[in-house]
């Protein structure tokens, strides 16, 4: 019989741990939320004033002052389930000083969109060997969905992917508002590289505009990306999966085209001339694909799968590689 969901520990206090926190909290099944972020001035704030200081600052925070803390450790004790929402560069440190038997029997949900770096793992790769996790009690939160359109209520869907059916259906049930609709999935080595993938390509897609490509090359580029997430997670985890369903093909259009897209937002600035450091330091948020094409790199040596704008991606950002020049490159490839 299926343990029940009653209490949950969002971990991470950026844009889109906030945007999770508002629809677990307008969501109407009754749990109890947890709230850690690393700063502790805006965990202060939060308890004082009911709003994220640095993200999504116009949403209400319902979590109660006493559930929103800067100590890690007494949450995830209070908690049977654990949502990860944190950069996947910083995950080992965020997890710094938790133990396998802190986890041990907490479902876990990861809604990061990277890999870990160094281990180069998924996550659910990374907490299964480092913690233990069973992937019997792991899912994954896909979009397509910006933390920005969930903080003005705009209609949304998210996909909640795991091995056990069961558990993902109770979850994304705790998810379900006016606002979002959820999908179910069993394939979460599709849905967490689809999501690690779709990064890579929305920052192919900024340098593209950023050195003057337009919407006609854009298609094409996207369309030749769809295809090379297909070749990729076909590789990774050869299952029956439709490329065309939302947490795939809909999470890359969104994430290649929207302006809320922090991806395409720097890649735009790395093709108008930005260095890596200096767009970093100007969005003042973090690129996941960036972290990202390296780890694909590093991966992709074992499995050698035709991925010639994950390629580029990495020329530019990792080799210095011209993204004006590398995008010519590229473009007598795509079909």
């Amino acid at each position: 019989m299926l343990k029940q969901i009653h209490k949950i520990t969002v971990v991470g206090g950026g844009s889109w741990a906030t945007a999770n926190i508002k629809m677990l909290t307008d969501n109407p099944i009754e749990k109890e939320i947890f709230w850690w972020m690393r700063n502790g001035q805006a965990v202060e704030h939060i308890a004082k004033f009911r709003h994220n200081p640095n993200y999504l600052s116009s949403v209400e925070i319902k979590v109660p002052a006493a559930n929103i803390s800067a100590d890690l450790k007494p949450l995830i004790q209070a908690a049977d389930c654990i949502l990860l929402n944190v950069p996947a560069a910083f995950l080992k440190e965020a997890l710094d000083g938790i133990t396998p038997e802190d986890l041990a029997g907490k479902k876990i949900v990861s809604a990061i969109k990277g890999i870990v770096p160094d281990e180069n793992q998924i996550i659910g790769e990374f907490l299964n060997e480092k913690y233990g996790v069973s992937f019997d009690n792991f899912m994954v939160i896909s979009g397509p969905c910006h933390a920005e359109e969930v903080a003005l209520e705009k209609l949304s869907y998210l996909t909640i992917a795991s091995q056990d059916v069961a558990l993902a259906t109770e979850f994304a049930a705790m998810l379900n508002t006016r606002y979002i609709k959820t999908i179910v999935s069993d394939d979460i080595y599709g849905t967490e590289y689809g999501a690690v993938l779709k990064n890579v390509y929305a920052i192919a897609s900024g340098i593209c505009h950023g050195v003057g490509y337009g919407d006609n090359f854009q298609a094409v580029l996207i369309s030749n990306a769809i295809r090379e997430l297909e070749r990729f997670v076909g590789q990774v985890h050869p299952i029956d999966r439709d490329i065309k369903e939302s947490a795939y093909l809909g999470d890359l259009l969104v994430t290649a085209y929207s302006q809320f897209s922090r991806n395409r937002t720097f890649g735009n600035m790395i093709g108008k001339g930005y260095t890596v450091t200096s767009a970093q330091l100007e969005m003042n948020m973090i690129a996941e694909g960036y972290y990202a094409v390296n780890c694909l790199h590093q991966v992709n040596l074992q499995y050698k799968v035709d991925m010639p704008i994950c390629e580029a991606v990495y020329a530019i950002l990792y080799k210095k590689a011209s993204p004006a020049a590398e995008m010519r490159k590229l473009a007598e490839k795509l079909s």
